[in-house]
């Protein structure tokens, strides 16, 4: 008994030695995997896709998007014609003007859209957008219409030419096209067809580029202006003899005007003045499309 005793007494300090060891064991490895984790999750949570950067939106910001940077080169390089036509004055834009154009597009890559209202994040993204299409031409300005310029961008790219399948910017880790930014953030998320007359792809053929920066604040009137103005002028709704011929914006889009010829008429009727207004009554179907894809160069 007393030598069972003995041997017992002996063994208790190793089983609880070999408890505390196995204790540390257990310890570490839960501490491995905690430290693991904490470098897994924030790489989990963080963007992967365009459309991650906006999947969520803040009710209000403390600061908005300062955009006037922009705002004073849009004044001093677009100019906008009697004929209803905004050119650029590229030649004098790439002189005097693109390395400030440059800060502005590293300054808005910078910023974190999540952090943003939805009318602040649609006015960051269409102004990136524009910004940078006007940075791609004057990196290859002098040019006749910006399909003659190519970034790359795979086949698709190579194949229809431009420079907008290439990913030419960087947002939170997030690699960016123009295309990118158009139909992968503006028009799924936002789902307004006047996305369309936001974004310029510096066309005679497209919605002007405007003489202001877009804002959060002013963002609905802006939106309706550029639309009215696209709307009233031949390139966007033209009433011939003939029939109505109209941009081939709706056309290419046409699920975003309504989803058939009826729907682009009813939404050229929204924003149409009196004049027009009067030419699209009775008007049942579209006769033509047409896109001038001419650079809308002021030396044009």
């Amino acid at each position: 008994m007393r030598g069972g005793k003995v041997a017992a007494s002996i063994g208790e300090p190793l089983i609880v030695d070999r408890m505390i060891v196995n204790f540390a064991k257990s310890n570490w490895i839960v501490c491995a995997l905690l430290a693991l984790a904490s470098l897994v999750a924030p790489a989990a949570a963080q963007a992967q896709t365009p459309q991650d950067l906006i999947a969520t939106a803040v009710a209000t910001s403390a600061q908005p998007i300062d955009h006037a940077a922009w705002d004073r080169l849009l004044k001093t390089y677009v100019r906008p014609d009697a004929d209803g036509l905004n050119r650029v004055d590229y030649a004098a834009f790439k002189r005097d003007g693109q390395a400030a154009l440059k800060d502005y597009i590293a300054k808005l890559e910078a910023v974190d859209p999540a952090t943003l209202p939805r009318p602040e994040q649609f006015a960051l993204l269409a102004n990136l957008y524009n910004a940078k299409t006007a940075d791609i031409v004057l990196d290859h300005y002098p040019v006749k219409s910006i399909r003659d310029i190519s970034l790359g961008g795979g086949l698709l790219g190579v194949f229809t030419g431009g420079p907008w399948k290439a990913k030419a910017l960087e947002m939170k880790g997030v690699e960016l096209s123009l295309d990118d930014i158009e139909h992968g953030m503006l028009r799924p998320v936002f789902k307004d067809p006047r996305v369309h007359y936001a974004v310029n792809c510096a066309s005679v053929g497209c919605p002007n580029l405007g003489t202001e920066a877009f804002t959060g604040a002013q963002l609905d009137a802006q939106l309706d202006a550029a639309a009215r103005a696209y709307v009233n002028h031949p390139r966007g709704a033209d009433p011939k003899p003939d029939g109505l011929v109209v941009s081939s914006i709706y056309d290419w889009y046409q699920q975003d005007f309504g989803g058939s010829e009826d729907g682009v008429i009813a939404h050229l009727k929204t924003y149409a003045d009196p004049a027009l207004a009067q030419k699209l009554e009775g008007t049942t179907s579209i006769a033509d499309y047409a896109y001038d894809w001419s650079l809308n160069d002021i030396a044009r």
